[in-house]
């Protein structure tokens, strides 16, 4: 039956190639290269002349961009504004038009910057900058946006520095909320940012460069020195408190410790708090029954909503259903009304034997495609079932959609593998369409086999759907057999894949995983050695084919490693097969319970996508209704275990 489906669902989708080649390819590839390379003279040869090639404007954006750049130079406004005018509306007239923003603020030349902010669609946080230092009527609005991203703009443009000073010198924020900022900077991090922030405090609360970098320099040192052992002032208590935090990232205990000799009377109840709220949220994500008693003291303290939810998670792997819906409760409303937090307050308020309640929260997580839409609609008692198909895409609205000069421009730089320009070009001309549009963009990407642009356009949609779009199911037959060799479940190989690359062949990640199972090039020879390959190439992994034969036979390497659970597979498939391990209990712990307190964010997404994916297709592949719930199981406990090999990668 699945491969007749399979059948049936590559006659639907009618595969081909992207278009072949243009015969003006070659000059705009000449472009680019030139651009990259800053070479502004050949740049300048080529964009003299023009095509009417659909990638034309590219030609002529990256000399302009050059230009602008160039702040020696004398800008070319008319060349400029020529640009703007002719490819208005464009994503890259709003790219060139932020680039000439910020120039025009560089520049001080506010009436000619008000004029072109205005025409701004997405203005980023720099432009913002800019904009808040103009004497023009939008300064006003952009000092607002500033004041409300005051704790939560951790990586600030240079634009930004002189309206964040102006805020104090103002008035407008104090020295608390100065180190606010700097405690949020070193939580995360940031440690250039916070030596700098501490700069703008009053003469009164001043404290010096030299303390500030030997708190953050050498945490452990500094704790043990007179200056933590005898804070002065508010500025001595906070570098003291700063160590803790920065010491807390590499050993929370000893950090526990190092506070313990130190607090004394000269600490206020605030600073207590915050530090015991630190200790806390590092001890949840290292997993340790510390965390819950950390936080306890930590309650009188405003906290980040990182804090909060770790607070909740502690509480989860703890099974103290108390904690947890106390720790929801005090979270802010928009975090709250997450479906993540809105399905374990119903599990929460469940426990507490207030059933009315829970399903009120089930029902307003309920519905979604995701982890926690599928769970709250099982929690209701009900099986997931896919909403009804919206009505194909017509002849007429694909003809639009395939006719439109973005949908051509993106297919162009497909084409050339020019694919950064063309994620950008597609997020630009889906940004505000209907979901008609994004269904007949679907349909586009997938008669040019761009699957990952396929499933983005169709996830976007809002009332009518077509999971079967969502869920493509691309090279069926290969998948089928290496599941069926290895023994692994089909659809949770393909929610893994579609979570790993979203079965575009070519994907690259940024560590150099490879393919459709993004297998990593030390991983894919080991795992060849492994099946008893020969003679291993590098091109395998790039070949569709060898690419799913070594990822399936990985695959099934983690799960026998790892209890054959799938949970922990997913895990150890991304973040490697030790960790998973230790990210388990002394006792079996529920798998939803074990996907949410993950303590790596990208592993955590990871997991609970790769889970839901894999229930629809599993629904797809069957067609019957089957449970997450009952997939995700019981993660065993921590015991004795399979061990990795020696060279392992």
């Amino acid at each position: 039956m699945k491969y007749k489906l399979c059948a049936a669902l590559l006659a639907v989708v009618g595969l081909s190639s992207v278009a072949g080649a243009d015969a003006g390819d070659d000059r705009i590839m000449a472009a680019r290269e030139a651009a990259t390379r800053g070479d502004a003279q050949g740049l300048a040869r080529l964009a003299a002349s023009s095509s009417d090639h659909v990638l034309e404007p590219y030609v002529q954006y990256w000399p302009l961009s050059g230009r602008i750049a160039r702040i020696s130079e004398a800008a070319p406004v008319d060349a400029i504004n020529d640009f703007l005018q002719r490819n208005a509306g464009t994503w890259l007239a709003e790219k060139l038009r932020t680039e000439w923003v910020k120039r025009l603020g560089y520049e001080k030349r506010w009436s000619a910057f008000e004029a072109e902010y205005r025409q701004l669609v997405q203005p980023d946080q720099e432009a913002q900058c800019w904009a808040a230092q103009s004497p023009g009527s939008y300064a006003a609005e952009a000092n607002r946006a500033l004041e409300g991203v005051w704790l939560s703009m951790l990586d600030t443009p240079a634009a930004c520095d002189a309206p964040l000073r102006t805020l104090i010198n103002t008035g407008r924020f104090g020295a608390d909320e100065v180190w606010q900022r700097f405690r949020r900077l070193v939580e995360n991090k940031r440690f250039g940012p916070a030596r700098e922030v501490v700069s703008w405090l009053p003469e009164a609360q001043a404290i010096s460069p030299a303390t500030v970098n030997a708190a953050l320099d050498n945490p452990a040192r500094f704790l043990a020195s007179a200056n933590a052992r005898n804070p002065s002032g508010r500025g001595g208590r906070e570098t003291v408190l700063a160590a803790i935090t920065r010491l807390a990232r590499s050993d929370v205990r000893e950090a526990a410790a190092r506070w313990r000799g130190l607090d004394s009377p000269a600490y206020r109840e605030e600073e207590r708090a915050y530090v015991w709220g630190q200790l806390a949220w590092m001890a949840a994500l290292s997993q340790l029954p510390e965390a819950n008693t950390w936080y306890a003291q930590a309650q009188t303290v405003s906290m980040s909503d990182e804090q909060r939810a770790w607070q909740v998670r502690a509480a989860l792997r703890a099974g103290n259903w108390n904690n947890v819906r106390a720790g929801i409760d005090a979270m802010p409303p928009a975090q709250r009304e997450l479906p993540d937090w809105t399905y374990w307050q119903g599990r929460a308020l469940q426990a507490q034997g207030r059933a009315a309640d829970a399903q009120l929260a089930f029902q307003r997580a309920a519905g979604p495609p995701t982890f926690y839409g599928i769970l709250a609609t099982e929690a209701l008692g009900r099986q997931y079932s896919w909403p009804k198909a919206a009505a194909p895409v017509t002849a007429a609205e694909l003809a639009r959609i395939q006719a439109a000069p973005e949908a051509r421009r993106v297919l162009a730089l497909y084409r050339l593998d020019l694919r950064t320009e063309a994620l950008r070009e597609w997020s630009w001309a889906l940004r505000t369409v209907d979901d008609r549009t994004l269904l007949a963009a679907a349909e586009l990407a997938r008669r040019n086999s761009l699957y990952d642009r396929a499933i983005n356009a169709a996830d976007r949609t809002r009332n009518e759907h077509d999971y079967a779009v969502r869920y493509l199911a691309p090279y069926y037959d290969i998948f089928a057999r290496e599941a069926q060799a290895q023994n692994l479940d089909l659809a949770w190989v393909f929610g893994l894949v579609r979570q790993e690359s979203r079965f575009l062949s070519i994907a690259r990640s940024g560590v150099g995983a490879q393919g459709l199972m993004q297998v990593m090039p030390a991983t894919g020879k080991w795992i060849a050695k492994k099946q008893g390959w020969n003679d291993y190439h590098a091109g395998w992994l790039t070949s569709i084919d060898t690419n799913v034969q070594l990822g399936s036979a990985y695959l099934r390497h983690v799960l026998d490693l790892l209890s054959q659970n799938q949970v922990l597979a997913a895990a150890g498939y991304n973040a490697g097969p030790g960790r998973p391990r230790r990210w388990r209990d002394s006792k079996p712990m529920e798998g939803a319970i074990y996907a949410e307190t993950i303590p790596i964010t990208e592993t955590r997404d990871y997991v609970k996508k790769v889970m839901a994916n894999a229930e629809m297709y599993a629904t797809l592949f069957e067609r019957r209704p089957v449970s997450l719930t009952t997939r995700l199981g019981k993660v065993p406990a921590s015991g004795v275990d399979v061990a990795l090999a020696r060279d392992e990668p």
